[in-house]
């Protein structure tokens, strides 16, 4: 079931918050934080409900594996029993999003010729994995005693974030569950907003972007030769389409949670205003960054045995991130590439403190660092969007204008396409985003913008008039949704 389409947005939701709120109204919290599970797991099989059969048995079994760990917890037994907890979740990753990738690599460099069974990748496999190794780890630290199995379970399926994060924290989503009472009308009135925001990112930008992305990665997949516009207008399509659709994504997940009371952590920052690399991350899929810093990169030493050893656990973090994507060779090239970038970043730092060079300080150095970084931004999607290396390569090439007799553009709306996606990416430079516009805060966080505005819009408050606005966003939005697509990040 897709945010996008009639079905959740006509049926599904509205018969989820009549139960969940007529619960809450009666004075039966628990039963509604039961029967919010309940839908959530409905949500899920509604995909495919053998799903549900990975799903249900992996909750109930990092649960326990949890409870046994909080009473052993610092204790060599302890590490054990995570250690096993740990490799139980990354095997069924490993299976279900590796297996092929890895058989069809071994049959075409090592000649075994081993047979297997196409394996469906379950949706958000990924995301929630992550959360419940993330809850294993604070369980072994102790730091989830008190929780109950329904808020655990609610905390790892709730449906607005199961299927593509953003990926959450226990501590910043259990205590909500747990607070119970109703909730305001200023904070449905904000989900609502906020959800209408990202329904036209996805249905009104994103996915009339995609037809111009998609027309030519397929060309150049298929080896036709791109000129230089077309390879151009196909990577920064795809730049915006990606950003349009995972951040409008992240925003109606982010206004879901709103009209069930709870506040979900911000994705997104408008990554495509950083100055650097070491900005975009902090900027881009936000909690995925954050997951990676506290789980991986810290673990691995982090920052504090030197800056070759710091190098090495940042390009490994990355490359780690780029497999998390997916099983491929241009997702592994991705996070190299983006391990490169963060080293060459922080070197480049490291020099400039050194001999007091201050490019920040002036607008000049400022751009400068900021197109370098799109730059190397476009380049690292072209890899991730690419289905194979060879086609990224011939796509990159040709945006250098390689080989030089390739001729004029092939397709016919070149010209209005890079027009319409520069345009766009000009808006995303100067444009505030959802928090500046919403003030929305969420769960630990200060309110102050991460990115502020060259261009601001009057801050959202309940009012006829944003009443009228977001109606006028939700009925061109509903009225666009002939043609259902899914959200690029479920692939994940």
């Amino acid at each position: 079931m897709l945010f996008n389409s009639y079905i959740f947005l006509l049926a599904f939701l509205p018969a989820s918050l009549l139960v969940f709120h007529g619960l809450r109204t009666l004075k039966h919290d628990r039963s509604a934080m039961a029967a919010l599970v309940a839908l959530s797991l409905g949500f899920y099989g509604w995909w495919d409900w053998r799903y549900l059969f990975l799903l249900v048995p992996l909750l109930v079994a990092n649960f326990a594996i949890g409870r046994v760990l909080q009473p052993i917890s610092g204790r060599w037994v302890g590490k054990v029993v995570l250690g096993s907890g740990i490799a139980l979740n990354l095997g069924v990753l490993i299976w279900f999003k590796y297996a092929n990738f890895l058989v069809h690599e071994l049959d075409a460099h090592a000649g075994l010729h081993v047979q297997l069974e196409h394996i469906v990748l379950p949706l958000g496999l990924s995301f929630f994995i992550f959360q419940k190794i993330a809850y294993l780890v604070d369980s072994y630290r102790g730091e989830t005693r008190g929780y109950g199995f329904i808020d655990y379970c609610l905390f790892v399926s709730f449906f607005p974030q199961l299927i593509a994060g953003p990926i959450v924290h226990h501590k910043e989503v259990v205590p909500q569950f747990a607070r119970g009472g109703a909730v305001s009308e200023a904070t449905v009135a904000l989900g609502v907003t906020i959800l209408a925001i990202g329904l036209a990112k996805k249905v009104l930008l994103a996915d009339n972007v995609a037809v111009f992305a998609s027309a030519r990665f397929d060309a150049a997949a298929a080896g036709q030769a791109l000129a230089t516009l077309d390879a151009w207008t196909a990577a920064i399509a795809y730049t915006m389409q990606l950003y349009l659709d995972f951040s409008g994504y992240s925003d109606m997940a982010i206004g879901l949670g709103l009209l069930f009371g709870i506040r979900l952590p911000l994705n997104f920052a408008s990554p495509y205003k950083a100055g650097n690399i070491i900005d975009f991350w902090r900027r881009w899929h936000m909690t995925l960054s954050r997951f990676l810093r506290d789980y991986l990169y810290i673990p691995l030493g982090g920052s504090r045995h030197g800056a070759s050893r710091r190098y090495v656990n940042l390009f490994l973090t990355m490359l780690l991130g780029g497999i998390w994507h997916g099983a491929g060779w241009t997702f592994l090239i991705w996070g190299a590439l983006h391990g490169t970038y963060l080293i060459i970043n922080h070197a480049w730092r490291s020099i400039a403190q050194r001999f007091g060079i201050g490019m920040e300080r002036h607008v000049l150095g400022r751009t400068v660092g900021w197109a370098i970084t799109l730059t190397a931004v476009i380049i690292g999607w072209v890899f991730f969007r690419a289905p194979t290396a060879d086609c990224a390569l011939h796509i990159l090439g040709s945006m250098a204008g390689v080989p030089a007799s390739v001729p004029a553009a092939a397709f016919a709306d070149t010209g209005q396409a890079l027009l319409v996606v520069c345009v766009l990416l000009a808006l995303a430079r100067v444009m505030p985003n959802t928090q500046e516009i919403t003030g929305y805060v969420g769960p630990g966080e200060t309110g102050e913008p991460a990115a502020p505005a060259t261009w601001r819009l009057p801050r959202w408050r309940p009012s006829p008039t944003w009443a009228v606005a977001t109606g006028v966003l939700l009925t061109l939005t509903l009225i666009s949704l002939s043609k259902v697509s899914e959200f690029l990040y479920f692939q994940f």
